[in-house]
């Protein structure tokens, strides 16, 4: 499997993995009637479909098939069916800015810092506990740009356009309350009903191997390597902040790792040395997500 999965993908891969995931999401969805909404299920799909595009501005994946499919993998394992809605729209957002952080033009790269400050407020108010992206184009900001003042403006530029719209429509709309979900920066509590995540133990070993790979040989990279893949390690960072401090049982957040986990883990099962663990591991990820949605069925049934 994992040979028919190294061919080359060519312009009609993405279309036809899109269709998939339409599948998977009105499958989902059609199963559970209980649960059904539409609008989240089409945010949840244009979000998700963006992710494919992803791969090729982020070029971190040969133009192979392994990493679109760990991808849809990833998304039928995770995705519940009765997505909340502040999830779906960060997979929005979180496309968007990747693809804007990637672009191959430098002046579009340059001038989109205002709408990417547009995007993480909007995010914000939506589900503020995805706070972390912030942290993730700051860093990149300073990482990657030449004139860090002006761009710091454009993105809080951007922040604060959309900043007094929420404002200004709440003031009109005379919601004067503050809820307390908008300053998530207290009362962290670890969960203790986490035995779902055991199935899922095998891939995060396997994310851990090839992060640690990756460092091991990071002299041998290219600098166009090297950066590509720290970029990937700080987006994944910032997700993982987010899913550490307040996923709990809500699996559903394990969705924002599904881009960059994807990635990291096609590009260590390519360049493992024999054929056979290629293909061990790809199996191992493959029952471990299956396994895991097993668990997820189960208790939403009972």
């Amino acid at each position: 499997m994992f040979r028919l999965l190294s061919k080359e993908s060519n312009i009609f891969s993405i279309p036809v993995y899109i269709g998939i995931l339409l599948f998977v999401v009105i499958g989902v969805n059609f199963v559970d009637f209980n649960t059904l909404d539409i609008f989240s299920a089409v945010i949840t799909f244009v979000g998700v479909a963006l992710g494919y595009f992803c791969f090729n501005a982020i070029a971190l994946n040969y133009l192979t098939h392994l990493p679109l499919f760990l991808y849809t993998a990833f998304i039928f394992a995770f995705y519940p069916g009765d997505l909340d809605i502040g999830i779906a729209v960060t997979l929005v957002t979180n496309s968007i800015i990747l693809l804007l952080l990637t672009d191959v033009e430098m002046t579009v790269r340059k001038n989109s810092y205002v709408l990417v400050g547009a995007l993480l407020a909007l995010n914000f108010i939506f589900l503020p506990t995805t706070w972390p992206m912030s942290i993730f184009v700051i860093i990149h900001i300073i990482g990657t740009s030449d004139r860090i003042g002006l761009h710091f403006f454009r993105l809080f530029f951007g922040i604060l356009l959309i900043a007094l719209s929420y404002f200004g429509i709440a003031y009109f709309l005379k919601m004067n309350s503050w809820g307390p979900a908008y300053f998530p920066f207290y009362d962290f509590k670890i969960s203790k009903n986490i035995n779902g995540l055991l199935w899922l133990s095998p891939v995060a070993l396997l994310l851990l191997l090839s992060v640690t790979d990756h460092f091991k040989h990071f002299n041998k990279k290219s600098p166009v390597s090297k950066f590509k893949y720290t970029f990937l390690l700080v987006f994944l960072l910032a997700q993982l902040i987010t899913i550490v401090l307040y996923m709990g049982t809500d699996y559903e957040y394990l969705l924002l790792l599904a881009l960059p986990a994807s990635i990291i883990l096609s590009r260590m099962l390519k360049f493992l040395n024999k054929y056979a663990l290629k293909e061990a591991g790809l199996w191992v990820i493959i029952l471990s997500l299956i396994f895991f949605k097993i668990f997820q069925v189960f208790n939403f049934n009972i």
